[in-house]
Order: C-alpha cells, then sequence, then structure tokens
C-alpha cells in the first residue's frame, strides 16, 4: 500500500502509452504487422518494471528536512531552506513542492534539480508575511526519478509545523548593529547623543574652533599648558514611550501590510535602540479606550515584554478617542518623558479636532508626532 502511495506515473510514459495504441491501431487497420507494437509494449512493460526497481529498492532512498526560524520576521524577507541527501548509487532527478502556508497564496513554488550519487544539496527560497499571527507549513514533498523518466517515487518530509510572525525582529537587529557602531546618523536616523549643556560630563577635550568658550576646564588648562574644555552628553535614562494608534485610519493597506503593523515595526526597533542607548523603553496602545501599557523601564526582559505585546495587537476598527489617552497619561506618568505617537488622519479636520489633547500633552512632554503616509 506504501509503495501505491509513493508510485507515480510519469508524462513519457504515458505518452509512449500513447504511440504503442497509436501503432496497434494502425497494424490493425493495415491488417499486418501486429508483432511490433506487442515487441514494443513488452519492452515498455520491462523498462518500467526497471526503473520501479531501481527507485525502489533503496528503502531510503532520499533524506530532507525544511530549516525554518522558530519565528518569522513580519515585512521582511526571511530564509527559509530545504536540507536533501541521496542515498542512490545514480543520478536522481528532483521536484520539490514546499506546501507553504495559504496566507501567501502561492502555487508556482517548485524546485527542479539534478542529484549525484550520495550527494546532498539545500535548496533556499525566501517569504515575506505581512499579517502577525500563526502560519502552518504542511510537508515538503519530493519526486525522484531515474534517468528514463517513467515512473516518480514520491518522497515526504518535515511534518506540518506552525511558525508564529512576530513584528519586524530583522530590522530591529539591522539597526541595533548600527546603534552599537554609532552609525544610525549615516542612515538618515537623528542622533541620539549631542554636544552641548546637558547634565551629563562625558570627557575633557581640547579646545578647538566653535567650541563654546564658557565650557572651558581652567586647572586642566593649566596642566597641559592649552586650552581644554568640557564635552557633556545628553542625560541617559530617559523615558521613551511609543504611542500607537489602533484606530480604523491604521488599517489602512501600503505593499500588503496596515499602518499598525508598519507602526508596530518602527516600535520595536525603537524601543530596542533606546534600551541599548541606556534609555528606558515603554509602550502605550489605544483606540477608543487605552489598550496596553508597559512602563518605562531597561530591564532584562522588557525587550521580550514589548514584543509579546506587540504580536497580539489586533483594531476594533474604533474611532481613536485622545481624550482617553491624555487623561491616562496624566494620571499614570509624572516624570517628563519622550512620547513618539504612530497615527493618521483621514483629514485636516480630523487633525484639528484632536490638536489641543496633542499640545496639551506637548506642554508635559516631549511629544513626537510621526504621520505614516501612503505614497500616491
Amino acid at each position: 500500500m506504501k509503495l501505491i502511495r509513493a508510485l507515480y506515473l510519469g508524462n513519457r510514459l504515458f505518452a509512449l502509452t500513447a504511440a504503442i495504441v497509436g501503432i496497434f491501431i494502425l497494424t490493425f487497420v493495415l491488417g499486418r504487422g501486429t508483432i511490433i507494437p506487442k515487441i514494443l509494449l513488452l519492452l515498455l512493460v520491462a523498462t518500467v518494471l526497471t526503473d520501479l526497481l531501481l527507485l525502489f529498492r533503496v528503502k531510503k532512498g532520499l533524506r530532507g528536512e525544511r530549516l525554518v526560524a522558530e519565528k518569522l520576521s513580519n515585512g521582511d524577507e526571511n530564509e527559509i531552506a530545504i536540507y536533501l541527501e541521496s542515498f542512490y548509487s545514480f543520478p536522481v532527478s528532483l521536484r520539490i513542492f514546499d506546501e507553504i502556508p495559504h496566507q501567501f497564496q502561492r502555487r508556482d513554488l517548485e524546485f527542479n534539480l539534478v542529484m549525484e550519487p550520495g550527494s546532498n544539496k539545500v535548496v533556499k527560497y525566501f517569504l515575506r508575511p505581512v499579517k502577525r499571527g500563526v502560519y502552518s507549513f504542511g510537508s515538503v514533498n519530493v519526486l525522484a526519478q531515474t534517468k528514463l523518466k517513467l515512473v516518480a517515487r514520491r518522497f515526504k518530509f518535515s511534518n506540518d509545523k506552525e511558525v508564529p510572525v512576530y513584528p519586524s525582529y530583522i530590522q530591529m537587529r539591522k539597526y541595533e548593529l548600527l546603534a552599537i557602531h554609532n552609525r544610525l546618523t549615516m542612515s538618515g536616523i537623528k542622533k541620539i547623543r549631542r554636544i552641548g549643556h546637558n547634565q551629563e560630563f562625558e570627557l575633557i577635550k581640547e579646545y578647538v574652533s566653535g567650541d563654546d568658550f564658557r565650557t572651558i576646564n581652567w586647572k586642566a588648562t593649566a596642566r597641559k599648558s592649552r586650552l581644554m574644555v568640557n564635552q557633556f552628553q545628553d542625560e541617559r535614562s530617559q523615558q521613551v514611550y511609543s504611542l500607537i494608534d489602533k484606530g480604523r485610519v491604521m488599517q489602512m493597506p501600503f505593499a500588503g501590510m496596515s499602518l499598525l503593523d508598519y507602526a508596530i515595526n518602527a516600535t520595536l526597533v525603537i524601543s530596542n535602540i533606546a534600551i541599548k542607548k541606556s534609555d528606558k523603553a515603554g509602550l502605550i496602545t489605544f483606540q477608543d479606550k487605552i489598550g496596553n501599557i508597559i512602563k518605562a523601564a531597561r530591564l532584562n526582559n522588557q525587550m521580550a515584554t514589548i514584543q509579546e505585546v506587540l504580536y497580539n495587537q489586533k483594531t476594533a476598527f474604533l474611532e481613536t478617542d485622545y481624550s482617553v489617552l491624555y487623561s491616562t497619561i496624566r494620571r499614570t506618568i509624572n516624570q517628563r518623558s519622550c512620547f513618539l505617537l504612530f497615527t493618521n488622519f483621514e483629514s485636516i479636520h480630523g487633525l484639528h479636532r484632536q490638536l489641543p489633547y496633542l499640545l496639551s500633552l506637548n506642554k508635559m512632554h516631549l511629544l513626537i508626532v510621526i504621520f505614516l503616509k501612503i505614497p500616491n
């Protein structure tokens, strides 16, 4: 029974069978040469049996496995690999079909290759999910054929597997590396550290033209016999909150993803950079009411907590209530903080209606409004 389920007939076999049937009909009409199609049929049967023997005599002809990460990154190209190893003593032609999650709506995922005796190969491809959630992979199906290509043997690897799609951790790691090497400015991101009259002393350096004379360190100048100045850095351990609007305007799609998902991906990146730069990261989600509140902190598991909360964000397609956000912030956050508000407005009228709440927030804190604009 297993042999029947694993056996597939090739197109070449159907073509040869049709040709022999045609010869049978032709010889029958002519009334002579009927022995020819019979000989051809016997040869075809013998060749098919030989092909079957070659493919099925090795109990474990192929070994395969799908290699996929424990979670996928939303909005990014995620690499999927299929590892294959041949135990045949002759070359085999392979057709590979991977049962990818239905969310991708792809029916053209097929790979063709030839494997030499005892060799192994890795087939790679990429998938770009555009929605968070659980994605179900099926099996990897491989059809193996000899050079005769009359029949094929099916191999089935990597049973069903569910893989969650999380906010873009690939982008998070990318910008984390840039932050570590202080290269964020080169990527168009504003500096996190600036020289000036701030709370924290950084170092003493030699005076250069343009330095503020008020920062001259006279004791160091006397020791070095040349002008030395104090250099400062921005105060650290500031609170950086991401405010995510989950209202219906954030469900507008662009490049397959909603504006909410873009905001979630950006929040993950910014929160991670803030923590890496010794600041505290927090999160507030809202629509007609407050959703989740994560107090700004630099705990070891802070990023894991933020990522899990972002993974579960959904919208009820309701209108956003900024008065609820304003009252909640006044009640729960006393220290002056930096707020990054991810939102969108359907019209200028909608913006003007919410403007008093935004201006009031900006009086107490530093408010940065980030509009997610869809290009024309």
